[in-house]
């Protein structure tokens, strides 16, 4: 009864918000991904108006804005518009901000932070404009409630963020709040583990059909295998997480979450009962018996354990599942150390010369793939590539290499 209820309120709630308040909104992603983000949010019916380097645009209700957080794979961030103005100097930034009705979104008891991108030859440090859009935010409320709300660096909680770049600015809310790069799972890591939205782009960016085996040798703590696994169960991040930023805003409606949460429910379900029958065709295996606990407990965080088949030995004695109808999208996937030192990368070039014996001896009619930040070391691997895609991991100049592997006959 009170889950019934809970639905038609929040769809009530939806229809309200999806008839009015349309706005423009930027979803923020790393470099080389947006063209993955943009089907995404293509794929979630909402419009592409523009695809960046770092960014992909939409318009939507705070309510899509919601939904755009629970689904999205490949993003870091969702920013809401709220204004857009002219400003010569910190001080305009000041009067349009301190004009705007902050306490439609915050109460005095509210704690907010402020982030900024900045390109205005009045200003050297983007610090000093995050500075004056905290003061003409609590300048607001203190003139109407003898009160002010509290700021800070931490993101935890109410998030704005003001793009400003010679004389046109505009002030977003922040959505997400901390990154939803982070897909909130990881309990346990190993060294040098891949972020979640990465992992995601990356896994984007095979042949894998999630029908078919994806075999993911020198697993570490589990982040590919995982994300391969969230995708074939059809279970949105935003499952797993608890915490955004639109949570803490005054109009923030929990009934309008629930839904959005069940909805999402019954589509994962939906899903996973589509391959139900290919449960254990995610393999995963490190040499290392703690990458593979790790791994473990963060796909039992993730609820996505019983997707995947763990075991500790060396990538070259990966079991390899039978290959299915359609073997054109059956994946191998490693990520294996890149080197910093000279001494480390001569000590890999057996390793990435072992991985294309283990790509020609063992893995005829699977799709091979190496994501690698060292583009000598993959000389070793001593086959052609297929293709190239170029990403950046965190710094690091990247490139996620594809090998065709055919059946000797």
């Amino acid at each position: 009864m009170y889950f019934s209820l809970l639905i038609v309120l929040g769809s009530a709630y939806l229809r309200s918000m999806q008839a009015s308040d349309v706005q423009t909104i930027i979803i923020i992603c790393a470099k080389f991904t947006s063209h993955l983000l943009a089907e995404e949010v293509k794929a979630l019916h909402l419009p592409v108006r523009s695809v960046n380097l770092l960014d992909v645009t939409t318009e939507g209700t705070v309510a899509d804005a919601m939904r755009l957080n629970m689904h999205l794979r490949t993003a870091h961030r969702v920013l809401f518009l709220l204004k857009s103005f002219k400003a010569r100097d910190g001080i305009q930034v000041y009067k349009h901000i301190r004009n705007m009705p902050w306490e439609d979104y915050l109460t005095v008891q509210s704690y907010f932070s402020i982030s900024s991108f900045v390109r205005n030859e009045t200003i050297r440090d983007h610090r000093f404009a995050n500075l004056k859009v905290k003061d003409a935010i609590v300048d607001r409320m203190q003139s109407l409630y003898d009160k002010r709300p509290d700021s800070g660096p931490a993101q935890d909680q109410a998030v704005f963020f003001l793009h400003w770049r010679e004389e046109e600015a505009s002030i977003y809310m922040d959505t997400s709040g901390e990154s939803i790069a982070r897909h909130g799972y990881r309990r346990v890591t190993v060294a040098a583990p891949m972020q979640e939205s990465l992992a995601a782009a990356v896994i984007r960016s095979t042949r894998w059909h999630p029908s078919q085996p994806f075999v993911n040798p020198m697993c570490g703590s589990g982040t590919l295998a995982i994300e391969a696994a969230l995708i074939k169960a059809g279970k949105a991040p935003g499952l797993i997480r608890e915490n955004y930023g639109f949570m803490h805003l005054k109009n923030y409606s929990p009934v309008l979450w629930e839904q959005i949460k069940a909805e999402t429910a019954r589509q994962a379900q939906d899903t996973e009962a589509q391959y139900s029958s290919h449960t254990k065709t995610i393999i995963a295996t490190d040499h290392d018996p703690k990458a593979v606990q790790a791994a473990r407990e963060n796909a039992a965080a993730a609820g996505v354990a019983h997707l995947i088949r763990f075991e500790v030995c060396n990538f070259e004695e990966t079991p390899l599942p039978e290959l299915l109808p359609d073997q054109e999208a059956s994946v191998v996937v490693l990520n294996p150390p890149y080197g910093e030192r000279l001494g480390e990368v001569s000590a890999l070039e057996p390793v990435y010369q072992g991985i294309g014996d283990f790509f020609k001896q063992r893995c005829a009619g699977y799709w091979g793939y190496i994501f690698t930040g060292n583009l000598d070391l993959s000389k070793k691997v001593r086959l052609r590539t297929k293709r190239r895609v170029e990403f950046l991991n965190a710094r690091i100049d990247s490139r996620l290499l594809e090998y065709e592997l055919y059946v000797s006959h």
